[in-house]
């Protein structure tokens, strides 16, 4: 509850200074002359004796509450509405055996599952598809606002269920047309990969450039390190073993993809890099939020107001019937 005239409070005040008004009015009013009292002074004491001051307290209630009244009291119901502008988010995972590096850590592959889910924990009305790719790409899952589904379904990927290879503008070419029929205004792709495009009947460009006339945004990110990288390796005779390998990541191919679409090319070299190129591309395609607060005030200084009348008239009651002093 709140009050809609707050400043008509400061007349509380006039409360107690009416009743310590009225205490010395009563002791300084005369009564009536008798010769002797000691008759009265005898007399047994009755309820009425005791409630004698009672006009004057219910005065002073019934100020209070008139007050009270005055200052409009009212209950305030806010109700709020919000209205999400979704985009859409083909996320697209390189799943080759390349990802297997241990440059991050534990690897590629594990290191950018685990940012991937973090991201989607972090999207609000959004909705997100998943994309495996190796030699050949799979939708893993369609765009969806499940995210605790499109989390199991992600937790599910594995390197090496693919035929090896990097087949990525057959990745993009599938991912397009996830977008290419949706109502969004916003359409994404996030394109993670650490090789060059070496399999697949789609050359990259190409798709980027199918993408970009379906207003299809590519943000590209290319993960592993600079030179060379820890690799573990089945040897048939010595057993596992690591050893370094070439980083190959087609940078300039994927900027021309990315930039031809309005997109960006990034590249992480370590876990937190990936993360932060995670939290600026959503921070690129954040969702649009509007908030609509409609409130609804009901008056509420009725429930002063009455009583304070009912208790006026109860003090008149009193004071000229059974507690009507002389003179």
């Amino acid at each position: 509850m709140e009050f809609a005239h707050p400043q008509w409070l400061a007349l509380l005040i006039l409360v107690p200074l009416l009743g310590v008004w009225e205490w010395w009015r009563a002791r300084r009013k005369a009564g009536l002359r008798f010769s002797n009292v000691a008759a009265a002074k005898a007399a047994p004491r009755t309820l009425w004796t005791y409630l004698g001051g009672m006009p004057a307290l219910l005065r002073m209630v019934a100020l209070t509450l008139g007050i009270v009244a005055l200052a409009r009291p009212q209950e305030r119901n806010v109700t709020q509405e919000r209205y999400a502008e979704g985009v859409d988010i083909v996320m697209v995972l390189d799943t080759s055996t390349s990802m297997r590096a241990q440059d991050f850590r534990p690897n590629r592959f594990e290191a950018a599952r685990d940012v991937a889910a973090e991201f989607i924990r972090g999207r609000i009305s959004d909705r997100i598809g998943l994309i495996v790719f190796a030699a050949k790409a799979y939708t893993q899952t369609p765009l969806t606002l499940d995210y605790q589904f499109l989390l199991r379904m992600l937790d599910e990927v594995e390197v090496g269920a693919i035929e090896d290879g990097t087949a990525i503008g057959t990745a993009l070419a599938t991912a397009v047309n996830r977008l290419k029929d949706t109502e969004a205004e916003s359409k994404v792709i996030i394109l993670l990969t650490d090789g060059q495009n070496n399999r697949g009947e789609v050359d990259p460009v190409t798709a980027s450039e199918v993408a970009a006339t379906l207003n299809v945004r590519i943000y590209a990110i290319g993960v592993g390190t600079y030179g060379e990288a820890p690799f573990v390796v089945d040897h048939p005779f010595s057993g596992r073993q690591r050893q370094m390998v070439p980083v190959e990541i087609d940078e300039d191919m994927l900027r021309a993809v990315s930039s031809k679409t309005g997109g960006q090319y990034f590249r992480a070299t370590n876990k937190q890099a990936l993360r932060d190129i995670y939290e600026q591309i959503g921070e690129l395609e954040k969702t649009k939020i509007e908030t609509r607060i409609y409130t609804d005030y009901e008056e509420r200084y009725a429930l002063f107001l009455w009583p304070a009348f009912l208790l006026i008239l109860l003090e008149v009651l009193l004071s000229t019937t059974r507690l009507r002093r002389f003179p």
